[in-house]
């Protein structure tokens, strides 16, 4: 080689590395001291001292009244059928309005299910300041993407936030049909992926994290690749993309027999291959996803993780929480993870594994944990104990229990895995904090009034309150990232689905009182008055606050003092700072025994502390001198 052909080629290498340096830059330009989080196995750093903030976006803030949903937006979402003159709630109006009228309690929540109040993207831009306000340093996001839900878990697009989520749904919706949604060269960013940009754009600016949900197991009944398949059949070019038994069976709509999540026809599965024996509901199996349905959720997955293909992946989504994770096989959630690494190694994954039996046994996360799939699972598994022995349910059995419990569900993990954990207490899929503690029924068990007639619904009495706050102190000073559902720390209350999934209670807003023991003789019903409930939301700032100003809480060291009967006392140390934790669970006084001392600063009101006696149901979080 020439000296003249040698400098030529230096000179086009060189231009080719400065062409490439975009996309190395989510994984090389990284400090000394973040080098160590890109371990493949392990969680992200920043996800080990994290205080979580989940958003169901439709209830949590209109800040945009010209986008609320119409009919022709929301078209195809159940229960189909809406009345004349239908139009979006008032956002402050009594959640049971209109109760009365209804035939029955199930045609009651038929009706609630038709509801929509408008929230969307600017809704949540417009309160940054109060979620960094609290603390907050990572939203958990429901699904954004595009479908006539109100969840969002009924996809008509993947790759689309929700028409109605952003500024032009009219725009957008043309703007998606000029599309080819198989070929990720002709999207494009709508009205409302734009506003998602800038949402994530705001929140980093304000130190907090952006996690996305999504379900790759299912779509709706409105997705593209559906809805061509109702056209054509076995024909249709996506044939293959769903678990679809016969094209030609008469007692099926529309002659198709099909696999819906849960036997829910209205959210048609999406196809799995090579699964290994017999797929059981509950239990991780070797498989994997449909290759063309594959390659279309990872160009998604692209999509928000780097929106714009230049590899600085600060522009995009910092993680994903994976919908109903145990439908998929093990073989994708691998390469998933590979995958999503390979584009931002900083990615946090969190899976939803919940239920093998309901409702008595829950999943084992462990199979999950192993380094090769998820950093995360929302840990149930440790709320559930938790919440036995701090609301005293039907399955109470005092500390010692719950010491055994706990020890059970982090044993087997790394400590860099406990850390990382999202400590879920309720969400969208289950009853507020306060109604679970106000009712003392099995966790998660006919919690709603279609289910349970003597349901509590209304407004919960002091003892839940205290018995909350004393969860809550143990929520902030245990293993694992906490993690509030909006609404929570408002001091709102609510029934399972769609109970829990009120339009927030902001404290900007007058809210018509809300009907009480709402399907209970009349002689029974009054009306409560509801709405921001400023103390309440002060306390959970002073735990995130003694979360966030003491790293010691974020370690994963736990000694177990005292657990008898209604006592709890446990110390987290790391060799610089240690703070015991000390709650009576009882309404009668406790003595501390005089075998122990423990002094310093009580966290929770500032004051100097010399614990010898705890009150009926008070907790102290002393740390010690």
């Amino acid at each position: 080689m020439n000296i003249f052909v040698k400098n030529l080629f230096l000179m086009k290498k060189a231009t080719i590395l400065m062409l490439m340096m975009p996309f190395f830059i989510c994984s090389a330009q990284k400090t000394e001291a973040q080098k160590e989080t890109l371990a493949f196995n392990q969680p992200p750093e920043w996800s080990r001292h994290t205080v979580w903030y989940q958003i169901f976006t439709e209830r949590f803030r209109n800040g945009n009244t010209a986008n609320d949903p119409r009919l022709e937006w929301i078209n195809g979402a159940w229960p189909y059928h809406y009345p004349a003159g239908w139009k979006v709630s008032e956002w402050t109006s009594d959640w049971y309005k209109d109760y009365d009228k209804a035939k029955s309690v199930e045609d009651y929540y038929n009706n609630i299910q038709r509801r929509r109040y408008g929230g969307d993207l600017q809704g949540i831009i417009d309160k940054l300041d109060y979620i960094q306000g609290l603390g907050i340093t990572a939203l958990y996001i429901t699904p954004l993407n595009d479908c006539p839900s109100a969840h969002k878990y009924d996809a008509r697009n993947f790759h689309h936030i929700d028409i109605t989520f952003g500024n032009d749904p009219k725009g957008d919706s043309a703007l998606i049909k000029t599309e080819d949604p198989t070929d990720p060269k002709t999207w494009h960013f709508t009205s409302a992926d734009k506003l998602f940009l800038n949402l994530i754009k705001e929140a980093h600016k304000r130190g907090i994290k952006v996690v996305l949900d999504y379900s790759w197991n299912h779509t709706g009944t409105e997705f593209w690749a559906w809805k061509d398949i109702l056209k054509n059949k076995q024909k249709s070019k996506y044939a293959d993309w769903y678990e679809i038994q016969s094209f030609t069976d008469a007692h099926s709509p529309n002659g198709i027999k099909y696999s819906g999540w849960a036997g829910v026809t209205e959210l048609p599965e999406l196809k799995k291959v090579n699964a290994e024996g017999h797929r059981i509901n509950g239990h991780p199996y070797r498989g994997d996803i449909q290759a063309d349905v594959k390659k279309h959720i990872f160009d998604v997955t692209r999509r928000w993780l780097d929106p714009n293909g230049d590899g600085d992946c600060s522009e995009g989504i910092d993680g994903y929480r994976l919908d109903v994770a145990d439908q998929i096989g093990i073989d994708f959630w691998r390469d998933y993870r590979k995958f999503c690494r390979s584009i931002n190694p900083e990615c946090y994954l969190v899976g939803e594994i919940w239920w093998e039996h309901w409702p008595d046994q829950m999943m084992d996360p462990m199979p999950y944990l192993q380094g090769d799939m998820f950093d995360a699972v929302m840990l149930y598994q440790a709320y559930r104990p938790a919440r036995d022995f701090f609301a005293k349910s039907v399955n109470y059995d005092g500390a010692e229990k719950l010491k055994e419990q706990e020890n059970q569900v982090f044993k087997s993990m790394p400590d860099y895995t406990k850390q990382a954990q999202m400590m879920i207490s309720s969400s969208h899929d289950m009853e507020r904090l306060l109604t679970d503690f106000y009712n003392k029924d099995k966790y998660k068990y006919h919690f709603k009034p279609l289910d349970n007639p003597n349901i509590l619904t209304g407004k919960p009495d002091e003892e839940a309150y205290r018995r909350v706050q004393n969860y809550l102190v143990f929520q902030y000073t245990f293993l694992g990232s906490p993690q509030i559902y909006a609404g929570d720390e408002m001091g709102m209350w609510g029934t399972d689905d769609p109970d829990d999934r009120k339009p927030l209670w902001w404290d900007d807003m007058t809210f018509e009182p809300e009907t009480n023991n709402t399907f209970c003789p009349d002689s029974q019903k009054e009306k409560v008055p509801v709405g921001f409930n400023k103390p309440w939301n002060d306390f959970y700032k002073k735990l995130i606050k003694i979360r966030n100003d003491n790293p010691v809480l974020s370690s994963t060291s736990i000694e177990w003092i005292v657990t008898e009967g209604d006592l709890l006392v446990y110390r987290r140390s790391d060799g610089n700072s240690s703070i015991v934790t000390a709650i009576n669970n009882s309404n009668s006084e406790i003595q501390i025994p005089d075998t122990l001392n423990f002094e310093g600063i009580n966290l929770l009101t500032g004051n100097p502390v010399s614990l010898r006696v705890l009150k009926p149901l008070e907790a102290v979080v002393i740390k010690e001198k």
